[in-house]
């Protein structure tokens, strides 16, 4: 899960997969923007056909926490 979230997000914005990490936070870390970000989520939903709830990702803010939240959605 953590390697296909790296590899997606490396899709995104300008960051060496190993400079990713679990504590990594999205918007300062990684420099992601809320654009950047949205579309993402929308990648994330057909890599792991699960559907992403907009109120519940306002709450992610670092790469643990969306691995964390999409291990929860691939579970159900």
């Amino acid at each position: 899960m953590f390697e296909k979230l790296v590899e997606i997000i490396c899709n995104y914005v300008e960051v060496d997969a190993e400079n990713v990490k679990m504590e990594s936070r999205f918007m300062e870390d990684l420099g992601f923007t809320s654009f950047d970000f949205m579309s993402m989520l929308g990648e994330l939903e057909d890599a792991f056909d699960v559907e992403i709830e907009q109120q519940e990702v306002s709450d992610i803010r670092t790469v643990k926490e969306a691995v964390t939240y999409l291990e929860s959605l691939v579970e159900k």
